[in-house]
């Protein structure tokens, strides 16, 4: 073969080198997409690289080896709904005047006037799409697509909420439907379509990325899963060591594997910032059809650690290091802010609580939180923690319990215990992760100091328990008002 005269081999490398830069300039110029998924009362230690025994979650474990992940990463609060607003607006819920799990008897939801993720994408012209459960409100005016999201495809609420629910009277709920963008398309969800929800989740997350790959978007997957009541496709049951909650988990494994994939197959893996974490932790009373929080106190329904924090893996390849573990707290108000500050997109004109955490998701050197401290409340508005540095104090209140008791099986939850609180306790979660020794008495300056702070979340967010209205508190979107519209 003959070698190239040197005249056109210089022009071939110089275009060649043209074209990488040509490349590189447009990938840097592509505004990032992004993937949020969202997994429904999974444990701190429900993922392998946080501890998960019994089942293996290979695609998650990859996914925290080739970025980032946080161990002290907490939801707004221990339960769906409210959950759920915060991850959405970047603001805590009870700001919003959304409290608790909607229902399919509630009669508000998320207001009109508030910002969502897909809204905020959407100044940027981001296609945006939302699979899994939404439970922001399940009217019309509250769901999906009158919120930002092009496309819409899941439960409105939660999977418990149908007629088979074990502890509910008969007539508590009604039909659990399916909706597809603005559409009812199953309106009677049995516990055979259950078993397909992971995967028809995984498929439609699939379709949207192929979609529209050749654009920027934001791609929302809430899964139902693990919430009881537990439902696996045939291809994973009996897979795990741990029964039918590790069959679940290695389902949602694999999704997030196949939402990867299809990543991958567009050549858009570099181009996406790809999250995974939880809405709140396990549901303690369902036993082997619950999760774990390793070392954590308590679970779902409680501001202990057990309650709030959750793992939380990054992915973004060339700018988020992989391989890094992140160890100063942060929430999911934080999400909201920090998309906006990537993107160049605007804040909305109102309030919201979060800040922007680029630095610490980016594992920048010596990186902060910029936060003083965080409020942790829970039921309907009632301030029952706050947290500053590793100093969390929990503040008079009653909260539920196993008292050590295991919990129920098969799907039959045991009974809580109610355990009143009645002065202040202070915790170093620095040198206490468990949340066992109460070392109020020997930091007198602390405890005064977080209750200061606590007085402000009192004064711009109100507080039931000590009957406070906040300054700061937006009402919900409610039906009646629209009706009156």
């Amino acid at each position: 073969m003959h070698s190239m005269p040197r005249p056109l081999a210089v022009i071939v490398l110089v275009l060649i080198a043209w074209i990488r830069t040509e490349a590189a300039e447009s990938r840097s110029a592509r505004l990032p997409n992004v993937v949020i998924i969202f997994a429904d009362d999974l444990g701190y230690a429900d993922v392998g690289e946080f501890g998960a025994k019994g089942f293996a979650t290979p695609n998650l474990d990859q996914l925290a080896r080739d970025g980032i992940r946080f161990t002290d990463f907490h939801t707004a609060q221990p339960v769906c709904s409210a959950s759920r607003t915060a991850l959405l607006t970047g603001c805590y819920p009870n700001r919003l005047g959304i409290h608790g799990a909607l229902g399919p008897r509630n009669s508000h939801g998320i207001h009109d006037r508030e910002m969502t993720l897909a809204e905020l994408v959407k100044q940027k012209g981001y296609a945006t799409g939302i699979v899994g459960k939404w439970h922001l409100g399940h009217h019309p005016q509250f769901l999906p697509l009158r919120h930002g999201f092009d496309e819409y495809f899941g439960l409105p609420y939660s999977n418990d909420m149908w007629p088979h629910h074990p502890e509910a009277k008969p007539g508590s709920y009604p039909e659990l439907p399916l909706i597809e963008n603005d559409r009812v398309v199953n309106g009677d969800v049995t516990a055979d379509d259950q078993k397909r929800l992971t995967t028809q989740y995984t498929e439609h997350a699939a379709k949207f990325i192929d979609t529209h790959a050749d654009r920027p978007f934001f791609l929302y997957v809430a899964h139902s899963m693990p919430h009881v009541p537990l439902h696996v496709s045939d291809k994973f049951r009996g897979k795990s060591e741990q029964g039918l909650y590790g069959d679940v988990i290695m389902e949602i494994d694999w999704s997030v594997g196949e939402i990867l994939a299809a990543l991958a197959r567009h050549g858009i893996d570099r181009d996406t910032l790809v999250i995974f974490t939880s809405d709140n932790g396990p549901w303690l009373s369902y036993g082997n059809h619950g999760g774990s929080a390793g070392p954590l106190r308590e679970g779902k329904g409680s501001v202990w650690e057990g309650g709030t924090r959750e793992p939380f893996i990054a992915r973004w390849p060339g700018r988020i290091p992989a391989g890094r573990v992140q160890h100063e707290m942060a929430m999911t108000i934080d999400l909201f802010p920090t998309i906006a500050k990537l993107i160049g997109a605007e804040l909305p004109p109102h309030t919201i609580d979060g800040l922007d955490i680029w630095p610490l998701l980016a594992g920048e050197r010596g990186a902060k939180n910029p936060h003083d401290g965080y409020y942790f409340y829970f039921a309907q508005n009632e301030l029952q923690a706050v947290r500053s540095g590793p100093w969390k104090l929990i503040l008079p209140h009653t909260y539920r319990t196993l008292s050590g008791r295991p919990g129920g099986r098969d799907g039959t939850p045991a009974k809580y215990d109610a355990v009143k609180i009645s002065r202040s306790e202070l915790y170093n979660l620095e040198t206490d992760l468990r949340e066992l020794k109460n070392v109020a008495d020997q930091h007198a300056d602390m405890v005064k100091r977080l209750e200061a702070f606590a007085e402000q979340a009192r004064g711009e967010l109100g507080d039931a328990l000590t009957n406070r209205k906040g300054a700061g508190a937006r009402e919900p979107g409610r039906i009646e008002a629209e009706t009156k519209e």
